[in-house]
């Protein structure tokens, strides 16, 4: 299965938040919040999860959330995206060459999640990999990402240590992981994430798929 069903019960916490913000917030989507970008992609940016104003309103990954402002202009630049990115599900912005999705699909309290939330929507990251059959390159975004996707994927955490533009050789799944900082509004404003770091990374994960096409 792809995607968690509109009103999941796996995780109690994440389910009794969901109700909690459809009471506050009824306009939002407030559910688990579906991947963006085709599955035909070579490119995987994973991310965390969705921000409660972010796309927990939207019902799009990193759409109307401050990390977005940095993500989409970025992949646009370098030629993954087509369109102007306008903080709205329905701007027509499309990813061509990039899927976007994250290791827990709902909004958590105070934007943390824990480690069983993380296992239980591992089975819809599982699926999705499966399902992206051009797929060359997961770019993680912070530490809960890059060892999200190793524990999805098998792979001993202590092997692949997360570190800022570190690229990693997933080699039993033919894949290349890259790593940058969340593209956060904290990190962003206390510098450890700035516009050009991010950009080099993005440089270097376009560079490693035009090597392989």
């Amino acid at each position: 299965m792809l995607y968690p069903e509109k009103n999941c019960t796996l995780c109690p916490r994440l389910a009794a938040f969901r109700e909690e913000n459809r009471q506050k917030f009824p306009t939002f989507h407030n559910s688990p919040v579906s991947p963006f970008g085709p599955l035909e992609a070579a490119l995987l940016v994973l991310g965390m999860a969705p921000g409660l104003k972010g796309a927990n309103q939207t019902g799009r990954p990193f759409t109307n959330d401050y990390a977005g402002d940095l993500l989409y202009p970025t992949l646009k630049k370098y030629g993954l995206a087509t369109g102007t990115y306008d903080k709205r599900k329905d701007d027509g912005f499309e990813l061509i060459s990039a899927r976007v999705t994250n290791a827990v699909r709902c909004v958590p309290p105070q934007n943390k999640v824990v480690a069983d939330e993380v296992r239980n929507c591992r089975q819809f990251l599982t699926a999705e990999i499966s399902a992206m059959k051009n797929l060359k390159i997961i770019l993680a975004l912070g530490g809960v990402a890059h060892n999200a996707l190793l524990s999805t994927l098998g792979y001993p955490k202590s092997s692949y240590k997360f570190s800022h533009g570190s690229r990693h050789e997933l080699s039993r799944h033919n894949l290349i992981l890259f790593d940058s900082y969340h593209t956060s509004r904290y990190n962003v404003n206390t510098g450890v994430l700035t516009t050009e770091m991010f950009e080099e990374v993005v440089c270097q994960v376009v560079k490693e798929l035009n090597r392989g096409a």
